[in-house]
């Protein structure tokens, strides 16, 4: 916090559900904190999700076409901790060609959880199974989530399946992508391709 202070940060945009979540965490966390308590109220209502922002300002850029199907994952830290679900889904809806897919379950925990897969390995990669086959079932050629964690662990249990015989519904490997890389080739006008494996 100190060292946004004297930077005189405005506004601090995270894009990892996880690390957004803790900061905004911080006015709880330190409520017991003489020194703290104020400062951390104050930096908690700076802290902005970068899906929160964006979807605030509206598009500026033009939204080139992305002629691609996507599975979006709620991120837990994005959508139970933070509360941001309709943000992103707006954001990739407003790409021209991108057609979105809701997953099966999909409030359903990848099991990454912050370091909960590396705590409890064997739940969490149940977890992880159960959440890859629900996205692969949905046909599309993308996964897009908000959280690193969330990409590397569907993206193990994703290779696991094809490794065990079961093919994506589409016959080809899924790619993987944070919500903004996806924003970023459409204003950017880099063809689809270039998300996927």
């Amino acid at each position: 916090m100190e060292a946004f202070e004297d930077q005189g940060v405005e506004q601090v945009v995270v894009n990892a559900a996880g690390c957004g979540s803790t900061m905004k965490e911080y006015a709880d966390l330190l409520a017991d904190d003489p020194a703290y308590a104020d400062r951390a109220r104050d930096f908690a209502d700076r802290v902005r999700d970068v899906a929160e922002l964006l979807d605030e300002l509206g598009p500026v850029a033009t939204r080139h076409p992305l002629e691609l199907t996507v599975a979006y994952h709620d991120a837990c830290h994005l959508a139970h901790a933070q509360g941001v679900r309709a943000q992103p889904r707006r954001l990739l809806e407003a790409i021209p060609g991108l057609e979105l897919r809701e997953i099966p379950e999909g409030e359903l925990c990848c099991g990454s959880a912050g370091i909960y897969n590396i705590l409890n390995p064997e739940p969490a990669r149940e977890l992880g199974d159960r959440k890859a086959a629900n996205i692969v079932s949905t046909g599309a050629q993308l996964l897009v989530t908000a959280n690193p964690g969330c990409l590397m662990q569907v993206a193990a249990a994703i290779e696991r399946s094809a490794a065990a015989g079961v093919e994506s519904s589409n016959g080809r490997p899924m790619g993987m992508a944070h919500t903004i890389e996806v924003l970023d080739a459409s204003i950017t006008g880099r063809p689809a391709p270039t998300l996927l494996p």
